[in-house]
């Protein structure tokens, strides 16, 4: 079954369909929920909320450009619209910190390690730096698909970028020990 004829089932209500769409399209939207979530379960929750949406809103679809666009950026604002019903973005202050780069020489730290660190952020700083970093958003857009200000955004981002960079120095010294201990016992 082509796509058209897929999404023309799934306007029909057609499950069928509906579950080979899921089939199809399920580890890409998961990546994205994982990415905006702090942890597996909570992206197993979030994809479902976002197929749930999908379903509902299939009908919406008008084929004007990527109909995998179209489902990311519902996967995206039903996430985002999780957050702000459950008011995990509430403003701590409006003061922008200046922005903290993170050293390229971090740059061998994990794919998995660096997922888990950017989960563990809490909820406005994940977000913001997702949105800003990963997706290309701007702080404008940020701010708007968020309900905040673009200075807030940028705080955010700022401050997002500083406990990542905390968390991979951490990280990094744990890995150092670990590797003396380890070798430290051969001498031995």
């Amino acid at each position: 079954m082509s796509l058209k004829e897929l999404i023309d089932h799934c306007k029909k209500g057609d499950r069928k369909a509906q579950e080979q769409l899921y089939r199809k399209y399920s580890n890409i939207l998961f990546g994205i929920c994982l990415k905006y979530s702090r942890n597996k379960t909570e992206a197993e929750d979030n994809l479902h909320d976002s197929f749930m949406t999908i379903f509902d809103k299939v009908g919406q679809f008008r084929s004007e450009g990527s109909f995998e666009g179209w489902m990311k950026r519902i996967t995206v604002n039903t996430v985002l619209h999780k957050y702000r019903k459950e008011e995990h973005l509430n403003v701590v202050s409006e003061n922008r910190e200046e922005e903290v780069e993170i050293d390229s020489g971090y740059a061998d730290i994990g794919l998995q390690a660096l997922l888990q660190y950017i989960q563990e952020l809490p909820n406005k700083y994940r977000l913001t730096f997702n949105m800003y970093v990963l997706d290309g958003y701007s702080h404008k857009e940020v701010s708007e698909k968020l309900g905040t200000s673009t200075g807030t955004s940028k705080s955010n981002l700022a401050r997002a970028r500083m406990i990542l960079k905390e968390k991979i120095e951490t990280g990094q010294t744990k890995a150092i020990i670990g590797l003396l201990i380890f070798h430290l016992k051969d001498m031995i």
